[in-house]
C-alpha cells in the first residue's frame, strides 16, 4: 500500500463532548491522545485510519482497544457498507462529502472545508454507534434491492 500522509484528523471525546482537530504536524499529539483513551470508536479505522498512522510512530497501533464499526457490520454481512449508506439507512442523513471531495480540498489548501467535512463523518460515525448501542441495530440503503435492510450489531 502507498504511504498515505494525515491531511487533517479529528476526535470526538465522550468524556468532554469537544471535538479535537488535528493537523499533519499536530500527529504525535493525536497519537498521544489516541493511547489515552479508554476505547477508540470509529468506521475503518484498522484498514484505513491505523494505516495511514502507523509511519507517524514507533507505538504499536493493535495495542489500542478499538472498535471498528465497518470491520463489525462486515463480519455480519459478509461485505462491506458505505458509512454514508449506513447514515442514510438509520439517521435519514447523507455524508456532507465524500474522499475525492476532501482530497480536492486538500490540494486548493481549504483546510477549513476539509476539517468541517472530517468533523462532520466523525458526528455521523458517533451518532451511528450510538443508535446502535441503544437499539442494537443499524440499518443501510442496498444498493441492489433499493430497500432499507438492518444489521444486529453489538458494540
Amino acid at each position: 500500500m502507498e504511504k498515505l500522509l494525515v491531511s487533517v484528523a479529528v476526535t470526538y471525546s465522550s468524556l468532554t463532548g469537544e471535538f479535537k482537530n488535528y493537523t499533519e504536524s499536530q500527529v504525535f499529539y493525536l497519537i498521544e491522545d489516541l493511547f489515552h483513551a479508554d476505547t477508540i470508536i470509529g468506521f475503518n479505522l484498522i484498514h484505513f485510519d491505523y494505516r495511514v498512522l502507523k509511519p507517524y510512530t514507533p507505538k504499536d497501533l493493535s495495542q489500542l482497544k478499538t472498535i471498528d464499526m465497518l470491520l463489525h457490520i462486515r463480519e455480519r454481512l459478509g461485505f462491506r457498507v458505505s458509512l454514508d449508506s449506513l447514515a442514510h439507512g438509520t439517521l435519514g442523513i447523507g455524508k456532507s462529502a465524500d474522499g475525492l471531495q476532501a482530497i480536492k480540498w486538500y490540494r486548493e489548501g481549504k483546510i477549513d472545508e476539509l476539517i468541517s467535512y472530517c468533523k462532520d463523518d466523525v458526528e455521523i460515525t458517533r451518532r451511528l454507534y450510538e443508535y446502535g448501542e441503544h437499539h442494537g441495530y443499524v440499518c443501510y440503503q442496498d444498493r441492489y434491492a433499493g430497500e432499507k435492510k438492518k444489521v444486529v450489531v453489538e458494540w
